[in-house]
């Protein structure tokens, strides 16, 4: 195949027809597909629904002497606190278990330092003049609303191959106005990037200008290999703490990519001083939360190691996902130079960036032809992509059938956007 900026006008023409013809017949299937969300797709959720048949014995609901039915226990049961300790590499004291969402308790955190501020904060986030945040992008959308949501004004931060461009990260938080800074440092969602040792330990030892400035380490993939064996990750709250900044991060992880997603549990790491200070606030709002469910999950997972085994299983199911999209695009587009991708070994996401100006009009086109994506721009501030160029791809969902189906329809509107933008 002759690459699309190398095709002469009338080549371009004749090709353009083509496509347009394939896509009128992908059109005519009447798909109805979706790749828009990471979901994890049936067979995942099929693969631990026997989770429900524990806690049949009286003695199942007591853990460490505590009945997991009563009330108590606010910062969560002290089993469910080791097991995501081990699996994290922190203390369980500095670990709070959390309900189905770590969303929820990412936003929760913000909202208390909007309200009341956090541990070293002079006042409220409420009462300051402008709050800013710094947003590594490309990155997840539903953490960029969670700042903008409450006003904050967003500044987005280069990705490279080795996590945030930490150069523009150390200018930027010179600003005693920027409060804070989104992460997903393994597999980031959506480029599958692993952070780097060295930009680990330049955030690690940061001074920000800001004393209440928030690191958002959200760890959301930190077991979530499908390629190659489990790959080690740093602790975030001992790193920070070797460089004199234990109170700056907050630490989320979940198992709602482990388990089952609307029925999982999770967790903030932190500080003992910040843990400390966190209680105070969620005493008022909160008596606990599903304890019953956190023993279910301890009995189930039982450890690290019995959870990376259970991973292992969810990785023969993705990978063969993942190859299916990777290998469409090396077949079907990287001969044509109009796009690029990573080719991740973790996480839920294929990065892809087509010809810059042609994201929005091949995700129409993926939609008129029965396939739902991310929307273009989602993975940036205020859903705003300067190049109209990342698409974020989520093969969890859907079948491998009915993925090679919706895979196919991608390249031919790609192929179809790119040609228009070319002139035709």
């Amino acid at each position: 195949m002759t690459a699309y900026p190398k095709m002469t006008a009338q080549e371009r023409k004749a090709e353009y027809a083509r496509v347009c013809k394939t896509f009128e017949e992908e059109k005519a299937k009447g798909l109805c597909l979706n790749m828009a969300r990471g979901k994890p797709g049936k067979a995942q959720l099929d693969l631990v629904s026997d989770m429900f048949q524990l806690m049949q014995r009286p003695e199942d609901y007591v853990s460490d002497g505590i009945d997991v039915r009563n009330y108590g226990e606010l910062s969560g049961l002290p089993a469910a606190k080791r097991l995501f300790a081990e699996i994290l590499g922190c203390k369980p004291e500095q670990v709070f278990v959390g309900g189905n969402a770590s969303l929820q308790l990412m936003y929760d955190t913000i909202s208390k330092a909007y309200t009341h501020g956090l541990l070293h904060s002079e006042r409220p986030w409420c009462k300051e003049p402008v709050v800013k945040w710094l947003c590594p992008a490309p990155g997840y959308d539903r953490h960029f609303k969670v700042t903008e949501s409450f006003g904050f004004e967003l500044i987005t931060i280069p990705m490279t191959d080795e996590g945030p461009d930490m150069d523009a990260v150390e200018a930027a938080i010179q600003d005693p106005a920027v409060k804070g800074m989104w992460n997903v440092p393994k597999y980031s969602n959506p480029d599958g990037i692993i952070y780097s040792d060295a930009t680990i330990r330049r955030i690690a030892s940061m001074k920000p200008a800001a004393p209440d400035f928030l690191l958002m380490w959200d760890n959301a993939y930190c077991i979530h290999e499908f390629e190659g064996e489990y790959v080690e990750f740093p602790d975030i709250l001992s790193a920070c703490a070797a460089y004199g900044n234990a109170d700056m991060v907050f630490e989320f992880a979940s198992t709602s990519k482990v388990t089952l997603p609307g029925a999982g549990i999770s967790c903030f790491a932190c500080s003992e001083a910040n843990m400390a200070y966190m209680e105070r606030l969620l005493t008022v709002q909160v008596i606990s939360f599903d304890k019953v469910n956190q023993q279910r999950h301890v009995l189930y997972l039982k450890d690290k190691a019995h959870t990376l085994e259970l991973m292992r299983k969810h990785a023969a199911i993705m990978a063969p996902k993942f190859r299916c999209v990777v290998d469409a695009l090396d077949r079907e587009i990287a001969p044509l130079e109009i796009a690029s991708w990573r080719r991740p070994k973790g996480g839920y996401f294929v990065s892809l960036n087509a010809m810059p100006g042609t994201a929005k009009r091949t995700l129409a086109l993926c939609k008129e032809a029965g396939v739902t994506m991310t929307g273009a721009g989602a993975t940036f501030p205020y859903g705003k992509d300067p190049e109209d160029s990342n698409i974020r791809i989520a093969p969890s969902l859907p079948p491998v059938e009915e993925l090679e189906q919706a895979i196919d329809v991608l390249c031919t509107c790609l192929k179809m956007a790119a040609l228009e933008k070319l002139g035709v």
